[in-house]
């Protein structure tokens, strides 16, 4: 288990899914955390670790990662309670699907707001505390989708997460010399809400359907859980890590590996 002891981190899309595995990875690991979502249900999730974790230190945040005003003042208000914002954990993220030529601007724009400048923005408001305190860390949720593998219907989605790639790479170079690292998690599939709503959309008669040809296809033969997400960020964050920086840490399973379905002796 990472040790994050009197670290102080921000969690964005905290309410549910892997935010809140996020969250729970803190939280267990020592960390002070600001849970920061959308979704005034955020403070209900919070009020759950609370109960399971007596002693920790939680507060919550309703903002939208895509105003940059909002994310400055989650990071201020965190600042604020603790003292201090050693780790951000840039997990807010959404994915709708359709057919590339019926794709809607707004539906593209969704994408880049909540994805790419949601990440920006919770960067540079989290990274001038950092330069103050001279060290910090930052965790990016990316995906094997777009950077390695794709699917039909995720135009969007696909190109906002391989853009985190090239903001994580760029971003730990440039901060590398500041004692500030930046890496990105690259997942395959979790069990989230997220993930069933696009089984909904794949598969409107029989969504759980989709969601078992997904496991099927996985090595490991499930889904990743979120609290096994949130390790990867709480090790990503923490001083274990500390030469770890600009990488993409894939956590898929084995998904992406495999070259056939049908060829070979397994």
């Amino acid at each position: 288990m990472a040790n994050l002891k009197d670290k102080v981190a921000l969690i964005t899309g905290a309410a549910a899914g892997l935010g809140e595995g996020i969250a729970t990875a803190y939280v267990k690991s020592g960390a002070k955390i600001c849970m920061v979502d959308l979704s005034k249900s955020v403070e209900d999730t919070a009020n759950k670790l609370r109960e399971q974790y007596p002693g920790s230190e939680i507060i919550t945040f309703v903002a939208n990662v895509a105003d940059k005003e909002q994310m400055k003042a989650a990071a201020a208000a965190t600042v604020e309670k603790f003292g201090r914002l050693d780790i951000a954990c840039c997990n807010a993220g959404v994915c709708r699907l359709a057919p590339f030529e019926e794709m809607t601007d707004e539906i593209r724009d969704f994408h880049i707001d909540v994805n790419i400048k949601g990440t920006w923005n919770t960067c540079q408001a989290a990274i001038p505390y950092m330069l103050k305190q001279g060290k910090g860390a930052i965790v990016i949720a990316s995906s094997v989708t777009g950077d390695i593998v794709a699917d039909g219907g995720e135009a969007a989605y696909a190109m906002s997460k391989a853009a985190l790639v090239g903001l994580t790479r760029c971003l730990a170079v440039e901060y590398a010399p500041k004692n500030i690292r930046v890496n990105c998690s690259q997942l395959g599939y979790a069990r989230t809400p997220m993930v069933e709503k696009m089984a909904v959309e794949s598969n409107p008669e029989d969504p759980e359907s989709a969601i078992t040809a997904i496991a099927r296809n996985v090595p490991m033969g499930r889904l990743a859980k979120p609290i096994e997400v949130g390790e990867l960020f709480a090790f990503l964050g923490s001083d274990d890590a500390s030469y770890i920086t600009g990488s993409q840490v894939v956590i898929d399973g084995a998904a992406t590996l495999p070259e056939t379905n049908s060829i070979g002796t397994n």
